[in-house]
């Protein structure tokens, strides 16, 4: 069986890979002309990487009608929610031209090829306390350019699912972190600061932005095995939720954090890291996705982050 991963040298696309390839999956994966392959370096000789602009739909239809897969784990994007603000045309594009080139050349050689969306909880933003923990059918509020891009491919999902047929799970992922989470997100950016700490590299101050909002937080590597079983054995056309079922605030995560080194920090909070609208609570429910699937997150959070510590600590 083969299996395209799109966005293989990413945080999420580098996990994804190991757990194909320890299934015997042939790895096909996409990169750009300058991505960084730091977090594949360990596997690169056990996969194949083909330089592909998900935006220029010609080089898509020449890489799906040269490899033909079963399986596509489509996961590159722009994922960093500030720079959407940013750049919001550049991200909606991004996202959305690379999904929709998929899906045509998909189409227009008839393949079988089952499709795994990743969809954020981004897309249900503005979620009012009586609607926690979040359903599928939670109405979509989104609050960023980042979160409409994904409303857009989550319904894209749908929309070539119900047309032409192909076989799309739409998956709505929460929180995930863990080791070579990038330093622009939060769990890794306390991470990497209290490092640098460590190691003499920064004053013993950890610079914060809100730090009440409220996350469900899930480890990388429970959440490719979910991706796993969302094409194994989730029903075509559905969005599923993957979250812990549980929540905590900034606060508790760097608190926690914290517990895991022997410095002593003062907390400083820093303006440009506050966002322009923020969503207070993301606290999801998966309980349709384990009837579904049976997936469950098995990693304790403590585990999650001190793995993500001790992988700053050896990168620095």
């Amino acid at each position: 069986m083969k299996a395209l991963v799109t966005g293989i040298s990413g945080f999420v696309g580098s996990h994804m890979a190991e757990y194909l390839l320890a299934k015997g999956i042939e790895v096909v994966g996409t990169i750009r002309q300058r991505s960084m392959k730091d977090h594949i370096a360990h596997i690169e000789n056990d996969i194949k990487l083909v330089e592909c602009e998900l935006r220029d739909p010609i080089s898509v239809e020449q890489l799906i009608d040269r490899e033909r897969p079963e399986l596509i784990f489509h996961l590159a994007a722009q994922s960093f929610v500030p720079t959407s603000w940013n750049s919001p045309i550049d991200t909606i594009h991004n996202n959305v031209a690379g999904q929709i080139h998929l899906f045509e050349a998909i189409r227009r050689f008839k393949l079988p090829t089952k499709v795994q969306i990743a969809c954020s909880s981004e897309e249900y933003g503005q979620v009012e306390p009586s609607e926690v923990p979040i359903r599928e059918d939670n109405p979509l509020r989104p609050l960023s350019p980042y979160a409409v891009s994904k409303v857009a491919q989550d319904y894209l999902g749908y929309q070539y699912f119900r047309s032409y047929g192909i076989h799309v799970i739409r998956t709505r992922t929460f929180n995930h972190t863990g080791p070579r989470r990038g330093e622009g997100f939060v769990t890794s950016n306390f991470a990497k600061q209290i490092a640098e700490i460590e190691k003499g590299l920064r004053p013993p101050v950890i610079h914060v932005g809100n730090l009440q909002a409220k996350r469900d937080f899930t480890d990388v590597r429970d959440i490719v095995h979910g991706y796993w079983l969302a094409l194994e054995r989730g029903t075509p056309g559905e969005c599923y939720n993957l979250a812990s079922g549980s929540c905590c605030t900034i606060e508790y995560m760097l608190q926690l954090l914290l517990t895991l080194t022997d410095i002593e920090v003062e907390i400083q909070e820093d303006p440009q890291r506050m966002r322009p609208s923020d969503v207070e609570i993301l606290l999801g429910s998966s309980d349709k996705f384990h009837a579904d699937t049976g997936w469950k997150p098995e990693i304790p959070f403590k585990q999650t982050m001190t793995d993500l510590l001790n992988y700053w600590r050896a990168k620095l």
